[in-house]
């Protein structure tokens, strides 16, 4: 009878699709360490990304494969199978430096006003603190903030200050928020050009005191103009998301927000489609108000994914308007699912892009 080796446990492991990541822990990189002994077989797993919740169906998994391997050569072998996660920070776009306390920073943007942009950022915020990760969330719409109200933030709420300089982020639903929302009252109209309001926005970002986030998510100002071109190229961005409807004039307007980013560099991490299906809480009837299919087709001419679909459900708007997102109010609720699985594209999709970790340089110095 031969001994177990590295060589037979990753034959077993790479034979062992995790379901929700469709695909096995080898392939991805994700098994980090396997050390044997003549008794036990201990195995390290490392993933990119937050899963809190899936932690103990993935050790699970792979317990039982290797245990079924192990009974079948009639060894007398324990094992230990370790399963954690780590965010890696990821490759920015063009010259934009990265920011040390942000590992990843995500901007959320729409080709046009109107199609859940702002509801979508604050949700998918808050289903990936939800796995674990340390999220903020930057509010980029200088001339109609949202986020604080979004958030249930209590009005006249204000930033920290430190040294007069920098601000100290707005603790709200387990995030770490900024916005101009905190900074003016709601009446206070923003009347500001261009350069003006990008210059408000690149201050909350780089005088923000974040700390140490996974993710920054950036519910960026609706449209394609020249403010949010101008952002893409000077926030350090690992990717974007582009919200919109089935509507053939806001997929016209999403196609816009996919060329603007793919003409600065920064990656498309996928479409999310909102106000799919209409479901009649009278009657049950489902039906397509605003056309069905647009995500896909949009998602399927450019090449990137279509991370999920939304409903058109007065809750989601009902619970954003009120202060507690779908994501917080009702975290087991389809919409919240829904949320979470969009959320989980993201984050696994950017686990797979190539990470900026460098090799430090070590010298040689003789005494």
């Amino acid at each position: 009878m031969s001994e177990i080796t590295k060589q037979d446990i990753e034959n077993v492991l790479s034979r062992c699709p995790i379901p929700f990541l469709d695909t096995d822990l080898i392939s991805i990189k994700a098994v980090k360490s396997i050390e044997i002994t003549p008794h036990s077989v201990f195995v390290r797993v490392t993933l990119g990304f937050p899963c809190d919740s899936k932690l103990i169906e993935i050790q699970q998994l792979l317990s039982a494969a290797i245990k079924q391997f192990i009974e079948i050569e009639k060894q007398d072998v324990s094992v230990d199978v370790d399963v954690n996660w780590r965010v890696l920070p990821h490759v920015v776009q063009g010259t934009a430096p990265a920011m040390t306390q942000i590992k990843n920073i995500i901007a959320v943007a729409s080709g046009k006003g109107g199609v859940g942009k702002s509801t979508t950022a604050v949700n998918l915020a808050l289903a990936l603190a939800a796995e674990g990760g340390r999220v903020g969330l930057l509010d980029a719409d200088i001339y109609g903030p949202s986020i604080p109200m979004m958030l249930g933030v209590q009005e006249g709420t204000r930033p920290g200050q430190i040294e007069k300089k920098y601000f100290t982020p707005v603790e709200a639903l387990g995030l770490q928020t900024m916005s101009i929302g905190y900074l003016v009252t709601e009446k206070t109209p923003m009347v500001w050009r261009g350069p003006m309001a990008t210059g408000a926005l690149k201050q909350l970002l780089e005088q923000t005191l974040w700390d140490d986030l996974d993710y920054l998510v950036i519910d960026m100002p609706p449209g394609t103009g020249d403010i949010q071109l101008t952002l893409a190229q000077s926030v350090p961005l690992t990717g974007s998301i582009v919200v919109t409807t089935p509507q053939d004039i806001a997929l016209l307007d999403a196609q816009k927000g996919i060329e603007m980013f793919a003409k600065v560099n920064v990656p498309i991490l996928g479409i999310v489609e909102n106000m799919s299906l209409h479901t009649c809480s009278q009657c049950g009837h489902s039906e397509s108000i605003f056309g069905e299919g647009g995500g896909e087709r949009i998602a399927e001419e450019y090449g990137v994914p279509l991370l999920g679909a939304l409903p058109l459900d007065k809750k989601i708007r009902e619970q954003v308007d009120g202060g507690a997102p779908s994501v917080y109010s009702e975290p087991d609720g389809n919409i919240a699912n829904r949320y979470k699985n969009i959320a989980f594209n993201i984050s696994f999709g950017l686990a797979r892009m190539e990470t900026d970790v460098k090799i430090p340089n070590i010298t040689m110095v003789e005494d």
